[in-house]
């Protein structure tokens, strides 16, 4: 298996930090290829600016358009493109990072406002009467899987269904779906550490045996069943789910995903 991580912590000796070098040594050691994005330690430019897309920019920008025809031309600035090719490389995709006002570090969302560019991770396939685009299922990306590695400085109960901070898959759902599924990733359900804030060396190693054995299961965990856009579940061009395809009394963003 060829496993790209991302990583997005500022500090190479916080526990992010650590979790990356363990995930780097098991996979590793099973026998799988490892690449990784330091994106802090790359001094990753976070912003989108006309500079990405060279000969292609226009005037006035326009992000979309322009990285299109950037990506079409290969004239995407080398950064971009390495990261793109690092992405079809590999098999599996961990993102390693800590959940920062309830999203992901600016400069990881800079990685995929800059690498998941128009024609690359969307804006593909056939746009017809039965078909929106290869997307949500489909797309560049289909065939590989991702995982969200998470540090949460809040307690479990925080994040619980009745928790004060909104259910955790909540959080993580405009991550998983939005952004890993949408091209075409199949997403396995994330690794969440809690109460990380709090942690000590002490409790390190119990963190780590988790980390570790969920490394170990990378090919054989089901993914998030989320639906797919293009195989029935969806009215075409509205995108609503079709009706009676809910589950008795589930609402907002677990309808989009399925029972599988």
């Amino acid at each position: 298996m060829k496993t790209l991580i991302v990583h997005a912590h500022p500090e190479p000796r916080s526990l992010n930090g650590s979790l990356k070098d363990l995930a780097v040594s098991t996979l590793e050691a099973a026998g799988h290829e490892v690449r990784v994005s330091d994106l802090y330690a790359m001094n990753w430019k976070a912003t989108v600016d006309a500079a990405d897309y060279g000969p292609d920019a226009s005037d006035p920008l326009r992000p979309a358009r322009d990285s299109g025809r950037a990506f079409d031309a290969g004239t995407l600035t080398p950064d971009v493109r390495a990261e793109q090719e690092k992405l079809l490389w590999a098999d599996t995709v961990i993102f390693q990072f800590p959940l920062w006002w309830y999203t992901m570090p600016a400069i990881l969302k800079g990685w995929v406002d800059r690498v998941f560019t128009f024609h690359f991770a969307y804006g593909v396939g056939e746009h017809s009467d039965t078909k929106y685009g290869e997307r949500y299922g489909e797309g560049t990306l289909a065939g590989r899987r991702a995982l969200l590695s998470v540090t949460v400085g809040g307690l479990e109960s925080h994040y619980a269904p009745r928790g004060i901070n909104g259910p955790i898959d909540d959080l993580l759902f405009p991550i998983q779906h939005g952004i890993l599924h949408y091209p075409g990733l199949e997403v396995l359900p994330p690794f969440v550490l809690y109460g990380t804030d709090r942690m000590t060396d002490a409790d390190y190693p119990e963190a780590a045996k988790a980390w570790r054995e969920r490394l170990l299961t990378l090919e054989t965990t089901a993914p998030v069943p989320y639906r797919r856009q293009n195989f029935g579940d969806y009215e075409i061009p509205s995108l609503h789910l079709k009706e009676g395809l809910e589950p008795a009394g589930r609402t907002g963003f677990g309808l989009h995903v399925g029972t599988d």
